[in-house]
């Protein structure tokens, strides 16, 4: 009898979650908000609610060998979340406890990002690599980090924050972690557009972007003024790739990985960022690691890789 694994990615903004087969196929996947849940019960009631659904669906609770999570940092060893600063709930929650207790079957978490870079080892653009980093472009920059095959997860699994990596001394505030000049106030969907407000707040040049409140400004619309040749959202994402290729640069030159693989919503604007990332990635790096590193922008659907990813965690038990 064929059994199956639940994957479920838990982003800022929203939660992914699907059921998924040894071959890698999705049969079932839906979302949910993550961020209208200010407390983790609620939440975790209404993702058991939607899953009984879809577990009913392949035959009940008996074919399922357990869940895989990815969240933002989460921690393999523990099975907590800690401290995310782009989640609701806030200091350290025994995040798979409580979703073992709820749904009575094995659960395992880890990083989102690191669950993305299995994903993409066993399904998607880094099968057969051993050595490659996954970059996560979303609310927030995520990573998760291999070599020689396996996970760096560090000695408390925490491993591979560059996201919080300093790029730009005394640079610009991160309001969730209270720290400057990170590579996520840049380079995440929310960075994008935080740059955007930059340029419209300090110059009076001419962007459709004025049109758009304040409020409701954000990467989606930065991207589509862009495509429509606006310069200054053309020039939002040039600073976003620069920014992103010289933090690469610096990676790349701690631990020469074969590629780089790209996830997430911010790759849909294509060469916008990727160009400007190349650039600034190979004018970063001394010469021995010049024209050596691919990037890659996963080709897993956005909304599987994710799923996939964490589902993975249960297959390698």
């Amino acid at each position: 009898m064929e059994s199956y694994v639940v994957g479920v990615d838990i982003g800022g903004t929203g939660t992914k979650f699907g059921i998924v087969d040894k071959d890698g196929n999705v049969l079932f996947s839906s979302e949910m908000s993550t961020k209208k849940h200010l407390q983790v019960h609620t939440f975790i009631d209404e993702l058991h609610e939607h899953l009984s659904e879809m577990i009913e669906k392949v035959g009940g609770y008996g074919r399922i060998k357990g869940i895989g999570i990815g969240a933002p940092n989460g921690n393999i060893y523990t099975g907590t979340i800690e401290y995310a600063p782009n989640l609701p709930w806030k200091g350290i929650i025994p995040f798979a406890k409580m979703v073992q207790d709820k749904f009575k079957v094995p659960v395992k978490l880890t990083n989102d990002a690191n669950a993305a870079a299995v994903g993409e080892m066993m399904y998607g653009a880094a099968k057969g690599m051993k050595d490659f980093i996954m970059i996560t472009l979303g609310t927030g920059v995520g990573s998760g980090i291999v070599a020689n095959g396996q996970l760096i997860y560090g000695h408390d699994g925490f491993a591979g924050e560059l996201g919080h990596t300093t790029i730009i001394p005394d640079g610009r505030l991160h309001p969730g972690t209270g720290k400057r000049g990170s590579l996520e106030s840049y380079a995440s969907a929310t960075g994008v557009a935080q740059s955007a407000i930059e340029i419209l707040e300090t110059t009076d040049r001419p962007s459709s972007l004025r049109d758009i409140p304040k409020g409701a400004l954000n990467s989606k619309a930065v991207f589509e003024a862009a495509t429509k040749g606006d310069e200054v959202a053309k020039e939002v994402f040039a600073f976003t790739g620069k920014v992103l290729g010289m933090a690469l640069a610096n990676f790349v030159m701690f631990s020469s990985p074969e590629a780089i693989i790209l996830f997430g919503g911010l790759t849909k604007a294509g060469d916008l960022i990727l160009k400007p990332t190349r650039e600034h990635l190979e004018a970063n790096v001394i010469e021995i690691f010049q024209n050596k590193v691919k990037i890659l922008v996963s080709h897993l659907k956005e909304s599987d890789a994710a799923i996939l990813g964490a589902s993975a965690l249960m297959w390698e038990l």
